[in-house]
């Protein structure tokens, strides 16, 4: 009798085991499905899908440029173009304009001119957006552009939902500031230490504004 406890214990541990599995790495596995490459030059340090990879539809908000059996897809710095009954990632020719470069790109500048790169991609300004380019001679040796410093942001408006202290409201604020030092990115980007505060204080029961 011990025995047969013994192996149904087992036998459910190892069902168990493997029932888990595929929700574990479920993003390991997709991720090796779409083949994402990463994006080192001159510091952009993004990943993307690799050109080749076919989706089943476009992202959400996706932008679309070209008209007919020109036409081709942009988002979030990747070029998709129709391939069957899905979109496959490509590179885009030269000429291609969009209204808006990416949420990521690095400004280069090149004979005094400006250059803007994603995802081995180079843009130029244009009055219509930015359009696609070859890549400039001497590329290798453009000077990298620092971005732009965040704007500045006023001291938010705090309201306490709850009726909180004004000692308490403070120590509140102290412990949400030493947390939100924690989270990654948040003592070199400051957008990130302040949503950071935000969502610690909304969890404590305040509004910020």
């Amino acid at each position: 009798m011990k025995t047969l406890l013994h192996s149904c214990a087992a036998a459910l541990l190892v069902l168990g085991t493997s029932m888990g599995a595929p929700a574990a790495h479920a993003d390991a596995r997709a991720h090796a499905r779409i083949g994402m490459v990463f994006d080192g030059r001159y510091h952009h340090d993004h990943y993307y899908p690799a050109p080749g990879y076919v989706a089943p539809r476009v992202p959400y908000g996706a932008v679309g440029v070209g008209v007919g059996p020109g036409r081709y897809w942009f988002h979030g710095g990747v070029w998709y173009r129709p391939y069957g009954a899905g979109f496959r990632v490509v590179l885009p020719p030269f000429g291609l304009v969009i209204p808006l470069l990416p949420a990521a790109y690095v400004t280069l500048t090149l004979g005094g001119l400006p250059y803007y790169y994603a995802n081995g991609v180079y843009y130029q300004s244009v009055p219509d957006g930015y359009v696609v380019v070859a890549p400039p001679p001497g590329a290798d040796a453009a000077q990298v552009m620092p971005p732009p410093p965040p704007a500045s942001r006023a001291d938010p408006v705090i309201y306490p939902r709850n009726g909180q202290s004004p000692e308490q409201q403070e120590s509140d604020r102290r412990d949400c500031n030493r947390w939100a030092t924690t989270q990654p990115n948040a003592q070199a980007d400051t957008s990130v230490f302040n949503r950071a505060v935000e969502a610690c204080m909304d969890g404590r029961g305040y509004t910020m504004k």
